[in-house]
């Protein structure tokens, strides 16, 4: 908390790219969360960026995702002012398109600063762009990503993707590894019972060791290819999942206040407002 202030506002800057279409859903999350969020347009003077607290990089198609989904986007000089937060601890998250901007940035995965080390490849298991929703597994210990700072580690969650170009690669040896033993790889593709199995369509597009979303090694910068805010409130989870969430769902029906308890995807957003409330 702010010395000498009773409240503590966090104020989120939502990053709306030409193309970006999930940033209304982004913010609407950020603020269920108890965090205020702004809309702010890439053209914008960045001069007032550092006023906020945290970024994040919502869905979408940047630039019509010319010449590689977010490849443009990252190289926009609102980047810079962005990844000038970063260095001194703000939270920045992109996801889907976000994590497509943060990848062609080489902040993702952050190992050799500077270098484009991943990449987001098409997809494999089916042709094109696949949507549903899947379930991903919490394999780094607590604490260390500012994004799951609230979960336990190997807690299962539903949530949804949506992308044609998800695959998380890379052709530097040993960097999985590596990203392994720094606690990196923050959510794994899984079954609902947490089995880590490679086939489609439980790794819905052949990413490597089933990474749906990495960070870099200070844990603050987070890339996440699934949506969030697609899972934000009970009411948007499917009825067919099979799990707690379902169940929860089912349970809820007939009483329109219990169908806006908060979704799986909401403590993602709960685990960065705490993070910024712990700094």
């Amino acid at each position: 908390m702010v010395e000498g202030l009773e409240e503590f506002i966090v104020k989120i800057a939502i990053i709306q790219y030409p193309g970006s279409n999930c940033e209304y859903e982004t913010a609407r999350a950020v603020r269920a969360s108890g965090m205020s969020a702004e809309i702010f347009r890439w053209n914008k003077d960045p001069s007032s960026l550092p006023e906020y607290d945290g970024y994040i990089i919502p869905g979408g198609f940047s630039y019509q995702d010319r010449v590689r989904a977010g490849a443009i986007a990252a190289r926009k000089g609102i980047m810079k002012t962005i990844f000038k937060g970063a260095e001194v601890g703000k939270p920045v998250m992109g996801i889907c398109n976000g994590a497509q901007v943060l990848i062609e940035s080489g902040i993702i995965p952050g190992v050799r600063p500077g270098e484009l080390e991943m990449a987001l490849a098409p997809n494999t298991g089916r042709s094109g762009y696949y949507c549903n929703w899947v379930h991903v597994i919490h394999t780094t210990g607590k604490g260390k990503c500012a994004f799951s700072c609230l979960f336990e580690e190997g807690e299962v969650l539903p949530i949804p993707v949506a992308h044609a170009e998800g695959r998380f690669v890379t052709e530097k040896k040993g960097l999985i590894e590596k990203l392994e033993a720094n606690g990196q790889i923050v959510l794994r593709y899984c079954t609902p019972d947490g089995k880590i199995e490679e086939s489609f369509p439980v790794n819905p597009n052949g990413s490597f060791d089933n990474i749906a979303g990495i960070c870099n090694p200070a844990g603050n910068v987070f890339a996440l290819m699934p949506h969030p805010e697609r899972a934000a409130w009970l009411r948007q989870i499917p009825d067919n999942l099979g799990d707690e969430y379902a169940g929860a769902k089912q349970a809820a029906y007939g009483n329109s206040q219990k169908m806006l308890n908060p979704g799986p995807g909401r403590k993602i957003f709960e685990s960065m407002r705490a993070y910024l409330e712990g700094l």
